[in-house]
């Protein structure tokens, strides 16, 4: 491929954003659309295997990043992976699908100045995006790209959990994406008849036979191309050869929280402070990029069970494991088609709020993540939680004007002394959940921290500040709105550049209080809508490129 071919639209980042983007732009066969991948493709089978995520920990399929040392936790310099592959963090997470509250993007409108995106313009995306496969209109769709469905056969202790819910005084909720997001019960998964449904395999995989639309893995960007206040390309590195691929509209950056303004800062594009430091010259004075980061801070809690009764019996080749997997060939069913992450619920830790602010996930398995002892060769199960919605900021900056380094991540978790009394509440609340009767013939013993007594305060701060961990949530670096710490507009487009638009979970001015991966989708839709409209492809309101099939209301 020459160096100077030219598309209309370049996509720097192949995660769920860039998946989004390139399949929707690309429905419209008069634009031409590049997307670029730093990672593989997604062809792993465990990738595909809603139960195969653990084991591709630590592997290339993600980002290798770690924190700074945390002020506020014990100095610990706390590992932050990330997807790094066709999919994103999408085609390596637990699959659960949760939106958040109308709160949350009605916020968004009201602190920030993003007009056009309260919860009430911002539902269609939802509903456009989703095929759920047992809930329907008015907060479902069930015609989109992405599939949406109940876990085919939850583990006892999932069940059991839930029902522990309901003893601590939960309701059963039965739709977090609902009416009411409060509550416990069984989370929907983004997969599809057994298998992982990712924005790759949702929105990519049908796009890939289209001749308008190149998609390259093992690609890694290092600039952004600006000549005269416009993206015009990207220097990208494909084989050990820098190329350069030019954007006749524009290009837009969807490498994440982490990575979007790192590409940014190494463009020449953020605060002049930071990049002084990295030895970058400034082209575009920006303060906010690599600003207002933020992440919910997960907190485990593991226990021995009695007997064998959970999911890491099939950690190890046994007769179990092997008919466990033969029936998921057979049927897509049983043990591997688990997203480990059934159940969970959302609670309150400040009575006084008016949406949950608290989130919780049960596995039927003694997941092990950073810093938290796995229990081999016994079986656990594993409750985590997490306040959902942090008052701590952060930053993210470029290490030097070498794109091969890793930037300084400072996720600044707990600086606020607010975030750590509701984290300290969400850890008593699991603890008072799994004490309940339905857990009880189950439990052989509760393992928090590393065993010392947790009763009081001092001993619950310290657990916190000692075994807090990311929830891979990350969003905000790149911030929308109309404020002077914002990054894009309303539109997503850069404050004071042209022909460059920013579109992953790096956007959100404020953290939503769920999980993020359908968010985000969310956000690409919009995008997509967005970038035709300005392009002249698409009639303001009206779903669909000119000519599309696609119905008005996307669904």
């Amino acid at each position: 491929m020459p160096d100077d071919l030219a598309y209309d639209y370049v996509i720097a980042g192949g995660g769920t954003g860039g998946s989004v983007l390139a399949g929707r732009l690309s429905e419209d066969p008069s634009i031409r659309v590049l997307l670029l991948e730093a990672g593989r493709s997604d062809r792993h089978p465990f990738i595909h295997v809603p139960a195969g995520f653990p084991r591709l920990k630590g592997g290339p399929y993600q980002w290798a990043y770690n924190s700074i040392p945390q002020e506020h936790s014990n100095g610990r310099s706390i590992p932050l992976p990330q997807g790094r592959g066709l999919g994103g963090g999408g085609s390596i997470n637990s699959q659960v699908f949760t939106r958040g509250v109308d709160e949350d993007y009605d916020g968004w409108v009201a602190d920030y100045g993003c007009e056009g995106w309260t919860a009430a313009e911002v539902s269609k995306y939802f509903v456009r995006s989703e095929s759920n496969s047992r809930l329907s209109g008015p907060h479902h769709g069930t015609q989109g790209p992405l599939s949406v469905s109940d876990p085919r056969r939850p583990h006892t202790l999932s069940a059991a959990f839930v029902q522990a819910g309901r003893e601590f005084g939960l309701p059963y909720n039965n739709d977090f994406n609902g009416a009411e997001q409060y509550g416990v019960g069984f989370y929907q998964t983004t997969t599809r008849n057994g298998r992982r449904c990712s924005a790759s395999v949702a929105y990519l995989k049908p796009a890939r036979k289209r001749r308008n639309l190149t998609v390259r893995v093992n690609v890694s960007v290092s600039k952004v191309v600006i000549k005269n206040g416009r993206a015009v390309g990207v220097q990208a590195v494909e084989d050990g050869v820098a190329r350069t691929y030019s954007a006749r509209r524009e290009v837009i950056v969807a490498s994440g929280a982490f990575g979007s303004p790192k590409l940014l800062q190494l463009s020449g594009i953020g605060d002049p402070a930071d990049l002084a430091a990295a030895g970058i010259d400034v082209l575009h004075a920006l303060p906010g990029v690599g600003k207002n980061l933020q992440d919910h801070l997960d907190l485990d809690i593991i226990y021995e069970l009695t007997d064998d009764h959970s999911l890491d019996r099939f950690n190890r080749v046994r007769p179990a494991t092997v008919l466990a997997g033969l029936e998921y060939l057979a049927f897509r069913t049983g043990p591997f088609a688990s997203n480990l992450v059934e159940a969970g619920g959302f609670s309150y830790a400040n009575k006084y709020e008016k949406t949950p602010d608290l989130q919780f996930h049960f596995l039927p398995a003694a997941r092990p993540e950073p810093g938290i002892a796995s229990l081999q060769p016994g079986f656990g199960m594993t409750l985590n939680s997490y306040f959902l919605r942090p008052l701590s900021r952060g930053t993210v900056r470029v290490a030097s004007a070498d794109p091969a380094q890793i930037p300084l991540i400072d996720p600044n978790f707990l600086a606020d002394d607010y975030d750590l009394e509701m984290t300290i509440a969400g850890v008593q609340q699991s603890r008072q959940i799994m004490e309940q009767s339905s857990m009880a013939a189950f439990v052989k013993r509760e393992h928090i921290g590393d065993g010392s007594r947790v009763e009081s305060r001092d001993e619950y701060v310290n657990f916190v500040r000692s075994y807090g961990r990311t929830s891979y949530h990350p969003v905000g670096t790149c911030s929308m709105g109309t404020t002077d710490e914002s990054v894009v507009s309303p539109r997503l487009t850069v404050h004071g550049l042209e022909g460059l638009r920013v579109v992953d979970s790096s956007i959100m001015p404020r953290l939503i209080s769920a999980n993020t991966q359908a968010p985000t989708i969310m956000i690409a839709e919009k995008a997509a809508d967005m970038i035709l409209e300005d392009a002249g492809r698409l009639t303001p309101g009206v779903s669909g490129f000119a000519g599309s099939s696609r119905a008005p209301d996307g669904v």
